[in-house]
């Protein structure tokens, strides 16, 4: 076996389940949960740069497009914790990775 070979066997692919506010499905023209196809790491970074690839319109949307960091009132969850702050590249908890769990996009509000 060559070490090309070798080396994309050692790539995990994971089926990432993606839960975005409506508004983002509307623009996007999909309905209910995203499934994604990840390979390698589940991090934030990785999801969304399938879920962008897949979907064009939504580049812009949850991320900007020149720093690639999360928009002002866009929020990540999974697994009942707050993933907003934590860095792109941190991997995501083992039951987002293994589908049982989704990565959820929400739109926060603000006001009073």
């Amino acid at each position: 076996m060559s070490t090309t070979e070798a080396k994309q066997t050692d790539v995990h692919v994971h089926t990432v389940r993606i839960v975005l506010p409506a508004h983002l499905r509307t623009i996007a023209g999909i309905a209910g949960e995203v499934p994604v196809t990840v390979e390698g790491a589940v991090t934030t970074r990785s999801v969304l740069d399938v879920l962008e690839a897949d979907h064009p319109r939504l580049a812009g949307m949850i991320r900007d497009r020149h720093t690639q960091r999360r928009r002002a009132f866009v929020r990540f969850f999974a697994c009942a914790r707050d993933l907003s702050h934590d860095e792109p590249d941190a991997v995501l908890p083992d039951a987002v990775a293994q589908g049982s769990e989704p990565f959820l996009v929400v739109g926060a509000m603000a006001g009073g």
